[in-house]
């Protein structure tokens, strides 16, 4: 498989002859502030070992040309040594040294050397993002995880700017308008981990220290960066806070000390992802630095990744997966640690585990339930199959599992397993097997099965109580049946809760079982009363959806608010979300608990799950002949909270932003544009520039923005976030000009930064706008392979998955990409499981649909 898409075969077929001893990479980034530069200057020299003197092999390279190509003193023809994916090299000797010399492009989607100018104050920043192989973008190299090695990077840029990279600079040397920054080698380390940034940052430092068993000191340098125009906004007291807490959690639990000398977080422009575990130089999507108030679940979910990737320089950069097969023996262990985390290390975010049941897993059950489901341990072909298997599976189900593991072997067990496998394979690249084999010596249990039925088959189990009673009311038998392909071991806890005097459901007893087979009888729950409301999986266990009987769904109907525990009243709410997903429950009965029960709702992040929930009930599976009144019915029921919430509070500030999403009538309406121009007050409600936004959102999408309002309200607020803002806003609006507008920016152009992208994407594709928007499905559906094989992967994963014509839930568009699957056999495997996601996408919402409207 030549070119860009690497493949599995040929990453092992090239690490069975190499060994790598070191890279030196020297970059030149002064051309970066000139706007009409498209390229730097990179030059790579590797030194690296072959087995089979007198051999060919290749290493990746994506640029814009390269200038010459020299193998042990020999000088090879560019023209033909460089095939611009590939530097082929032939006559290998034992001991080897490269050098390429390059010219690489800046981007504009955040894959390999991003640049970005600030629209405030001129100012230029790069930074870089390679995860899984985009390194290839910026220097010559052996793109695949079990290739390590030490890197030494030198960077030459502009005066006034500072570099990072993932080991300390050693010495920085001026020359006129230019510095020169040179950084000590790193540790061995895989080359998707290599980072760069540069630019005019701002900058706040700390310091941690650790006196570890034998009494040396640790010594961390911290800091933590943001643009100069975001300063005032930088938060960085309580980033570096949550960042000393994490290093002092995470030395206690894995009894290895922090390997990568420094720890600097950088939080980036135009970021694709949430963030990245480059060692010593960990980068962060900006939005994490909030320029506008925000609810309490937004610093959580900060503080969740930054956990997240701390916990990654121990399982993904220490060790480090062999191939993108065990991508999980990383992502898995960091999603979990991340909420674990938030706990264990005694953050203010006590409740890491109800946002994990709540949020994390919804993806999870999501991802897992699509006909592209895979094994946590996944089968990885190439590099276009690792690039989507940064899914639900591999981060939140992963999670999940490892949840239930702790549960199944024990957490001393599971951490004492975690100690071994840092200090037995440190540096160096694992398989399943390596940490199966450490963790049966410290539980004693045979996880080769339990990795066999968890680990190694796809699929989500549902578990369903079964209840008889006798005359008296009690309990004679309390059963659990398990559906699914494979049936798995689940160590799982049963809540029987009833009400107390006060009114609310609290729980009365707990039962902690194994369930094993298709039918397990509950033997400690025979004699009891019959409880008002059976909770299969509490405490949140194990990885499974849940299911009620018909009695303890009606106490649910009746008062699912008033379930007293924040984690099993987020585990309820999953439950009938499920069940409304899988066309067990009338879209409309979703959307009513919402509408009764989420004003009395304590928790911020599940509040602000079900509103997201409650929108896409309305508009994916709400029958279309009832889905108006929904609308108005959410709508009504945002507006009513929102004036009934504690000025000031979270809560307000996310009953105010759902009636954004969902304003639809001329009261709604008005009291948006009331607020933009302060003739419309709620109490203790601050109408910021992110607020304000979303209420220009509002108004733009029901055609009451005009080009001039919204040209006003960019002019105030000329940043980056404000002409995303306005880009969406614009794309919103219901004409079918600004729809062609929108559809014609990304698809017929190249030149769009990939923050616009999604902007655009996000604007044309409103659920509401379904009559306007129908006309592209046809011309989607003819583009697909075009944009798949012009674009790179990030941004036409976006144009897929984004124009998708989802909205139109019809068997007509049902019946067109069905077409376009049976018609293109041999289009690009990647590509046919995004278009097949989204295509089940819809036959769920048609299902649903059905059953709503029955």
């Amino acid at each position: 498989m030549p070119g860009k898409n690497l493949s599995r075969d040929e990453a092992q077929q090239r690490a069975s002859i190499l060994g790598v001893d070191a890279y030196r990479v020297r970059l030149d980034v002064t051309s970066a502030t000139d706007p009409a530069a498209a390229t730097f200057r990179s030059t790579t020299t590797v030194a690296f070992r072959c087995t089979e003197p007198g051999a060919s092999t290749f290493l990746d390279l994506l640029a814009a040309g390269v200038r010459a190509v020299t193998l042990n003193g020999r000088a090879l023809d560019p023209a033909t040594a460089f095939d611009g994916a590939r530097v082929h090299l032939d006559g290998l000797a034992a001991e080897n040294v490269l050098v390429v010399d390059a010219d690489c492009a800046y981007s504009r989607t955040g894959e390999g050397l991003h640049r970005f100018t600030d629209p405030v104050d001129g100012e230029t920043y790069l930074y870089t993002h390679y995860e899984p192989a985009d390194a290839r973008r910026v220097f010559a190299t052996f793109e695949q995880p079990d290739l390590k090695a030490p890197f030494t990077f030198t960077v030459t840029a502009p005066a006034a700017w500072n570099v990072w990279s993932n080991a300390p600079h050693e010495n920085v040397t001026e020359d006129g308008a230019a510095r020169t920054w040179e950084f000590a080698p790193t540790r061995p380390i895989s080359t998707y981990l290599t980072a760069v940034v540069a630019g005019p940052y701002h900058v706040a430092r700390d310091h941690y220290s650790r006196t570890l068993a034998d009494g040396t000191v640790l010594e961390i340098p911290l800091s933590a960066m943001c643009r100069r125009s975001l300063a005032p906004s930088f938060d960085a007291d309580e980033i570096l806070g949550v960042t000393k807490l994490g290093l002092d959690f995470f030395h206690e639990q894995f009894d290895y000390p922090y390997p990568f000398g420094k720890y600097d977080q950088a939080f980036v422009p135009e970021y694709n992802i949430g963030a990245m575990e480059n060692p010593g130089c960990v980068t962060f999507r900006e939005e994490f630095v909030f320029r506008s108030r925000v609810t309490d679940a937004a610093y959580e979910g900060r503080a969740n990744v930054i956990l997240h990737e701390m916990a990654h320089m121990w399982f993904g950069d220490l060790v480090t997966m062999r191939w993108w097969d065990d991508l999980w023996l990383k992502e898995s262990f960091a999603d979990f640690m991340g909420s674990y985390g938030l706990v264990g290390a005694r953050t203010r975010y006590s409740g890491a585990w109800v946002t994990f049941a709540n949020q994390r897993k919804a993806w999870a059950y999501r991802q897992d339930q699509f006909p592209t489901t895979h094994p946590i341990t996944a089968d990885i072909r190439d590099l276009e199959d690792a690039k989507l298997n940064f899914d639900g599976i591999t981060y939140a189900k992963g999670a999940s599992v490892l949840k239930q593991l702790v549960a199944y072997a024990g957490s001393e067990a599971f951490f004492e397993g975690a100690r071994r496998y840092f200090k037995r394979h440190a540096f160096g690249n694992t398989e399943l097997g390596d940490l199966l084999d450490i963790l049966e010596e410290t539980s004693g249990r045979d996880l080769k099965s339990w990795a066999a039925a968890w680990l190694q088959t796809a699929g989500v189990n549902a578990l369903t109580p079964e209840v008889t009673v006798d005359a008296e009311g009690r309990i004679t038998e309390l059963a659990i049946h398990q559906d699914g392909e494979v049936l798995r071991p689940h160590r799982i806890a049963v809540g029987l809760y009833d009400r107390d005097a006060d009114g609310a459901l609290v729980r009365t007893r707990r039962i902690e079982l194994d369930v094993t087979e298709a039918r397990t009888v509950v033997a400690e729950a025979t004699g009891l009363a019959r409880p008002a409301l059976v909770l299969l999986n509490d405490d949140d266990l194990t990885y499974c959806k849940i299911r009620f009987d018909a009695e303890s769904l009606e106490t649910l109907r009746a008062g699912l608010g008033d379930i007293e525990d924040d984690l099993a009243r987020a585990l309820a709410w999953s439950a009938v979300w499920n069940l409304t997903r899988d066309a067990l429950m009338p879209a409309r009965d979703y959307i009513a608990l919402v509408l009764r029960f989420a004003g009395q709702e304590a928790n911020i992040g599940v509040l602000q799950s079900l509103h997201s929930q409650a929108k896409s009930a309305v508009d994916l599976y709400a029958d279309p002949a009832w889905r108006g009144e929904g609308g108005r019915l959410l709508a009504d029921g945002a507006l009513r909270e929102l004036r009934a919430a504690a000025p000031g509070s979270d809560h307000q500030l996310a009953w105010a932003r759902f009636l954004a999403q969902t304003a639809n009538g001329s009261e709604h309406l008005g009291l948006v544009r009331g607020l933009l121009a302060g003739t419309a007050r709620i109490d203790g409600l601050e109408v910021d520039q992110e607020l304000r936004w979303a209420l220009w959102l509002a108004l733009a999408a029901a055609g009451q923005a005009s080009d001039e309002e919204l040209a006003e309200e960019l002019a105030t607020d000329n940043t980056a976030s404000g002409r995303r803002q306005h880009t969406q806003c614009l794309a919103a609006r219901p004409t079918p000009e600004a729809k062609a507008a929108a559809w014609s920016a990304v698809i017929d152009s190249d030149e769009l930064p990939n923050a616009l992208v999604e902007a655009n994407i996000a604007g044309f594709a409103l659920p509401g706008h379904r009559d306007l928007t129908s006309l592209y499905a046809a011309p989607y559906f003819k583009l697909l392979e075009r944009i798949w094989a012009d674009r790179t992967i990030e941004i036409a994963m976006r144009i897929v998955g984004g124009f998708f014509p989802q909205a139109q839930v019809s068997e007509a568009t049902l019946a067109e990409a069905d077409g376009w699957l049976a018609g293109h056999p041999d289009a690009a495997p990647a590509l046919r499981r995004l278009v097949l996601e989204r295509r089940d996408d819809l036959a769920r919402a048609l299902r649903a649909q059905a059953c709503d409207r029955a």
